[in-house]
């Protein structure tokens, strides 16, 4: 910043120290102080001064990330380490002359890398959506005059002018404040707007929420206006904050992503071992050096599964689908895997946990309290009551729309405290058009955050008004002189107090937002009404308590989490006893034990938080950096952490969570820009099918793992030991089309298996768990042996019978009809399929059958077999085939059978 000359206007002081906008404190200075330090006045910059600062600090608007270009996401699909395996095996193939299998490999590798790119190519729009938040114009005042500028144009001392409607263009320290109301709920998380005043602060860690004297960009004037000095412009404003906490956060690879690169990696050095070996016994055996090399080539095939990167992909593609009709929309890819490892959500809790939309939940009139939902209209003053809500109220219904979450079903428009006295009133048949035409305003007294009372008063009847005050019940009750009792107006006693002020107390220990009502008769209109005059003297009627309940679902919602091992946790810019209250009402905790403020946050340093995370499930009063603390310590203690929200003040903490969850009806577009998934109905039990289907999704992919390692590891002992004897029973092509075809379509089947009856009650699997855990290694390594060993006994057999290309076409058609048969098999690892149902999945049936014809076609198509170097078969060389197929299905039932008699089904499943 640059400070002026002291006394001087236009002069700058060239000599004085610059302040950074971002460190300095401005709610704790007096307004005078504010302008001095930013080198401006009441009658704002100059233009000369206003040009020089704008070319220090730049347009007041935020920075945008470099997106990755076409070509960079398609050469980053190739970073894998069984790519670069299968692209070298191609390079040899065609130096070989081998140019089928290099065409396929090649084929196969450019396929994976296309869904690659098709999935990472919804780029993400965070910062243009902040950046589409900022007010496009402002009104300021420079040098005197009032002018409208581009609010990019604003820069660190000018004067801007705000009132009802507006979005602050910038972060402001108030100067001037009258009945103004700003809603922060996007920055905060707050359900109502935050009165404002211009009074100078204590405290240098104050959360957003509590710096009444600030106004925030991106924010917006729901009442009142004011006048604020910029005290901070683009990045170092707190959205601009925000903005860089997203640029800055990498995303983590997911827990499957991290397996499969550790399948890769072992891979790596498998497939070198094998090969080594086979080449250098060759050599040793005085083998031709190019035969070996082809030997190898054909190893690398078998032990590379070049399919699972797509089968992979297309699973979760498939899931996404699914999870889009039950309204999940998933953005990127992984997101639906990791949703099923996930053991914390920390949700917001305005907009997600609750409806976000205040509701009267109880009322107090006539000395007793009751539910909103009991008959207010009969009680004595109950009319009176519902008077006053509704004409002391400057909200409005929109006739055009309709609002499913509103009592009344009627669309209202205004401030949420005073959308939910006139919801309130015509959900029980007071409405408030008729109220006002048989009862007209006359005059008002605007609500005052100082004063914390507003007035309206109207015409009764000829010669008959009323004014009609509503506001806080300490300040209100000072002013009565008397209370409506049993509809007549008596003198107010210190008893009636005692019994208001218990009542009061009552509700707000519920975290009930509570308004006091109270009226007075006139004998004609009061001319130029004051507090002094108009709200003294004034009748007591009753109390209304508020709050932005919890959605209904939530508490089921909470109840399935909890059962299946997931931990809710609820974030929020709330006071302490409202988040309590919801929390406890959602059955996230029992007592307030266990909630943390965000000013008590920052009193524990990071490595004693990281292990005093798991005490705390609820948090209240926090700001965007606190929410990012709090995801990050769960991930430390090696959680997999969702996070929900809707606001930008969520923004960071999505991001930097193994899975963000936006809402897609409330949420900003900060939220769903930088979400992994959006809750198309803003529904929190909609997460929990989330979950459910990610389990699901990750329990397929386990299976197509298994499916197709145990299928490649087949065929890799198989040449093995072929080639140890000596054999030369399959060729690259050979294993190529077995892997493309054979595989692939039963391991999608396998992605379409329906989840079982006990997939939400088992709890989360944990993110160092192996891919291998729960008997899928074991099922590869015995699955894998018994398919070598039957495909090396059929083709010994006909080797025996029959010349070598007999042989070679028997070993090539029973390991191709093993693998679709044992398709069958990994469905579960412990259920027999007479349990499980063999029709059950239509769609492994429908695999089976093409797979069983493309394998067999390429066998008895004339001209076609010549190109895949094999014979046409007889009868009874077709009925060893499919004997040794259908071996391999009983022999893993006999193993099945030993497992669930052994008590490890459960585990293994």
């Amino acid at each position: 910043m640059i400070n002026r000359r002291p006394g001087g206007v236009d002069g700058l002081n060239t000599r004085s120290t610059e302040v950074k906008q971002e460190e300095t404190q401005f709610h704790m200075l007096e307004s005078e102080e504010v302008l001095k330090r930013l080198g401006s006045s009441k009658a704002g910059l100059s233009a000369k001064e206003a040009q020089q600062l704008a070319e220090r600090h730049g347009k007041n608007m935020l920075q945008e990330t470099k997106a990755k270009s076409l070509l960079a996401k398609f050469i980053e699909q190739f970073k894998n380490v069984m790519i670069f395996i299968l692209l070298a095996a191609a390079v040899l193939s065609g130096i070989l002359g081998e140019w089928t299998d290099t065409i396929i490999i090649l084929l196969v590798v450019l396929l994976n890398a296309v869904l690659g790119v098709v999935q990472e190519n919804k780029a993400e729009q965070a910062l243009e959506a902040l950046k589409s938040m900022s007010s496009p114009l402002a009104r300021v005042r420079r040098g005197g005059q009032v002018a409208e500028i581009k609010s990019e144009d604003l820069v660190p001392g000018d004067i801007v002018l705000l009132e009802a409607g507006n979005v602050v263009p910038a972060d402001l320290r108030l100067l001037e404040a009258a009945s103004l109301q700003i809603e922060e709920a996007a920055l905060t998380g707050e359900s109502v707007p935050s009165d404002k005043s211009t009074d100078v602060l204590s405290g240098s860690n104050l959360v957003i929420g509590d710096r009444s004297n600030m106004a925030y960009m991106s924010s917006s004037v729901t009442y009142g206006r004011g006048v604020g000095v910029v005290a901070a412009t683009g990045m170092n404003t707190e959205v601009g904050k925000i903005a860089g906490f997203i640029s800055e956060e990498e995303t983590d690879v997911t827990p499957l992503q991290k397996k499969l690169d550790e399948l890769g990696k072992y891979f790596t050095f498998i497939i070198l071992g094998v090969c080594l070996v086979i080449f250098a016994v060759g050599l040793l055996e005085g083998r031709d050096l190019l035969d070996m090399l082809l030997t190898s080539i054909s190893l690398a095939v078998a032990a590379i599964p070049e399919g699972l990167p797509a089968i992979v992909t297309i699973i979760l593609a498939l899931g996404v689908q699914r999870m889009a009709g039950r309204k999940a929309i998933i953005r990127k890819l992984p997101a639906v895997e990791t949703l099923g490892s996930t053991e914390i959500i920390c949700s917001d809790k305005t907009g997600t946990l609750t409806l976000n939309k205040m509701t009267v939940e109880k009322v107090h009139v006539n000395g007793t309290t009751m539910d909103a939902n009991e008959t207010l209209t009969t009680a004595p003053g109950g009319e009176v009551l519902l008077q006053a809500m509704a004409l002391c109220n400057d909200s409005s219904i929109d006739e055009d729309k309709s609002d499913d979450q509103s009592k009344s079903g009627k669309a209202l428009i205004g401030d949420p405290t005073e959308t939910a006295l006139v919801d309130y009133s015509l959900s029980i048949g007071t409405d408030k058009r008729e109220l006002e035409k048989r009862y007209p305003r006359k005059s008002e007294l605007p609500f005052d955050s100082d004063r914390k009372l507003m007035t309206t008063i109207h015409e009764m009847e000829a010669g008959h008004y009323r004014a009609l005050t509503k506001g806080a019940p300490d300040v209100l009750v000072s002013r009565c002189s008397h209370i409506l009792i049993n509809g007549e107006t008596v003198p107010i006693t210190e008893e009636h107090t005692r019994q208001i002020t218990a009542s009061n107390k009552s509700l707000a220990d519920e975290a009930l937002r509570v308004l006091a009502f109270a009226f007075r008769d006139h004998g004609e209109l009061p001319v130029s009404p004051s507090p002094d005059k108009t709200e003294t003297g004034l009748v007591f009627v009753g109390l209304v308590g508020m709050i932005d309940p919890p959605r209904d679902e939530v508490r089921d919602a909470v109840s399935v989490c909890r059962a299946a091992g997931i931990r809710p946790v609820m974030i929020t810019g709330d006071h302490r006893d409202t988040a309590a209250a919801i929390a406890m009402r959602l059955g996230i905790i029992e007592d307030d034990s266990s909630v943390l403020t965000g000013r008590e946050l920052d009193e524990i340093s990071e490595a004693d938080f990281a292990e005093r995370v798991s005490d705390y499930s609820v948090y209240a009063r926090v700001s965007p950096e606190h929410k990012v603390r709090i995801v990050k310590a769960w991930k430390k203690k090696g959680k997999i952490v969702a996070m929900t929200g809707d606001g930008v003040n969520d923004a960071p903490a999505l991001k930097s969570s193994d899975i963000g969850v936006g809402m897609g009806i409330t949420g900003t577009d900060v939220a769903k820009g930088v979400s992994d998934m959006v809750l198309a109905d803003d529904n929190f039990t909609t997460i929990v099918v989330a979950v459910e289907e990610g389990r699901k999704v990750y329990s397929n992919i386990r299976k197509a793992i298994q499916f197709l390692l145990s299928a490649n590891l087949g065929e890799v002992l198989t040449l093995f030991i072929a080639t140890m004897i000596g054999w030369r029973i399959l060729e690259p092509i050979h294993i190529l089309w077995i892997n493309l075809v054979t595989d692939t379509l039963p391991a999608l089947a396998l992605g379409l298996e329906k989840a079982g009856s006990d997939v939400m009650s088992r709890k989360p699997r944990k993110s160092s768990s192996s891919i291998f855990a729960g008997g899928v290694g074991v099922g590869i390594i015995y699955q894998g042996i018994v398919e070598a060993a039957l495909t090396l006994l059929v083709y010994h057999w006909a080797h025996t019978h029959y010349d070598e290309g007999i042989a070679v076409t028997m070993a090539f058609a029973t390991l191709g009809l093993l693998q679709i048969t044992h398709a069958f098999n990994v469905r579960s690892n412990t259920k027999s399929l007479f349990q499980i149902g063999w029709f059950s999945n239509r769609y492994m049936l429908g695999a089976s059958v093409i797979s069983g014809l493309l394998l067999v076609l390429v066998i008895i198509i004339p001209g076609l077999n010549d190109w895949f170097g094999v014979s046409h078969l007889n009868g009874l060389q077709w009925g060893i085939v499919c004997a040794a197929a259908i071996a391999i299905v009983v022999i893993v039932e006999i193993v099945k059978l030993i497992i669930r008699l052994s008590g490890k089904g459960k585990s293994w499943d």
